[in-house]
């Protein structure tokens, strides 16, 4: 039994003997899925921080319009938050993406709703 499967290779020969399905999915790309919208979160990060310091998605996801989020980034942009390599994959994304592409827009009472009932019941 194999306990370490990173260690596991195969010929590509090999592979495709045992798996001809899988092996040509692989090679031609036939099953694949577009991910939109994922961000990574760092594993020390409490939910006071997002209140403390959005981050210029927290901005743009408030944005009702793709021309409001351009406004939010061009600003982020200008005061030295992101960077301008950062600030133009944010626009190509928003340009060929769309703006829900970063998330549901976050409505007024969003962190209310969110953050509240944490917090009072951590309190008490």
């Amino acid at each position: 039994m194999v306990e370490d499967f990173h260690s596991l290779s195969f010929d590509k020969e090999v592979f495709r003997e045992l798996f001809p399905n899988l092996a040509r999915e692989l090679e031609e790309d036939i099953y694949s899925v577009e991910l939109h919208g994922v961000r990574g979160k760092p594993v020390d990060e409490t939910p006071i921080d997002e209140l403390r310091y959005p981050d210029v998605i927290s901005f743009i996801r408030r944005a009702e319009t793709e021309e409001q989020a351009l406004e939010v980034i061009d600003f982020m942009e200008r005061r030295g938050e992101i960077s301008r390599e950062y600030a133009n994959k944010l626009r190509e994304q928003l340009r060929t993406k769309g703006l829900r592409s970063f998330g549901p827009k976050k409505e007024p009472g969003y962190y209310f709703k969110r953050y509240y009932k944490k917090t009072s019941q951590e309190t008490t």
